[in-house]
């Protein structure tokens, strides 16, 4: 898709919803001997969510896996629409277009795998990584030239604002 078009579709974006294995991490799994599960998160990814959510964007997360770290990133970042172990995509995603009142269009989903399909047909702005399998990216309004826990999260969410016109007042009260 040309950018101009995915400029116009992210400019309708009032709620970004993000996958988090592939997506907010780089995939990895780390357990410990006590079973405990660890994920890396990207302070940048991170960094660029809470802008985004400043210049009124929400935020949600809608995750197959279940993970406290991921309520304890969530938390860190002011994410409080949370779906853990979501074998169906789609049925939070429907709960979260029926709890904000929001149309298709004016959300966003960033997914990486064949799980996520069914949530980024339908979503006004489609995103995905290299990584990504080709059905997958193929099917993605914008495929981030980042890699997944690596600034790809960044790279969306700066994206989105610059398409809005928020981009400037964000990076303004930084760079002065």
């Amino acid at each position: 898709m040309e950018l101009q078009a995915v400029y116009q579709r992210a400019a309708q974006v009032r709620l970004i919803i993000f996958d988090v294995d592939g997506v907010l991490t780089d995939g990895s799994l780390f357990y410990g001997d006590d079973g405990q599960e660890y994920k890396a998160f990207n302070s940048l990814d991170g960094h660029g969510i809470k802008m985004l959510r400043a210049s009124g964007v929400e935020a949600a997360i809608i995750t197959g896996r279940t993970s406290q770290v991921v309520l304890h990133r969530a938390r860190n970042l002011g994410i409080d629409r949370i779906f853990q172990g979501a074998d169906d995509k789609l049925l939070p995603y429907q709960a979260l277009l029926a709890e904000t009142g929001l149309a298709a269009a004016q959300t966003a989903y960033m997914g990486d795998d064949i799980v996520d399909l069914p949530v980024l047909r339908r979503c006004g702005l489609a995103l995905s990584v290299p990584h990504a399998p080709e059905l997958v990216r193929d099917r993605a309004h914008y495929v981030t030239r980042a890699q997944a826990g690596r600034g790809a999260v960044r790279e969306v969410c700066e994206l989105i604002m610059r398409a809005q016109g928020s981009w400037d007042k964000q990076l303004a009260l930084y760079d002065r």
